[in-house]
């Protein structure tokens, strides 16, 4: 499992808006926000462009560490 940490989150919509940004980027499986903790972490299915992940993250307005 790989563990990104993530800086803004807050409640559920911000949980569920990065786990859908990160679904997207190719090769990320399960992902899922631990709020408490401020991390997604998610499965790698296939090699993951963590500077797409991270970008992806970003461009929703959050800060990936």
């Amino acid at each position: 499992m790989k563990i990104l940490k993530i800086e803004g989150m807050h409640c559920p919509n911000c949980k569920a808006a990065v786990e859908k940004a990160a679904a997207a980027i190719p090769g990320v499986s399960a992902p899922c926000v631990d709020l408490t903790a401020k991390e997604l972490r998610f499965e790698e299915s296939a090699p993951v462009d963590m500077d797409a992940l991270r970008k992806a993250i970003a461009d929703i307005g959050f800060d990936p560490q």
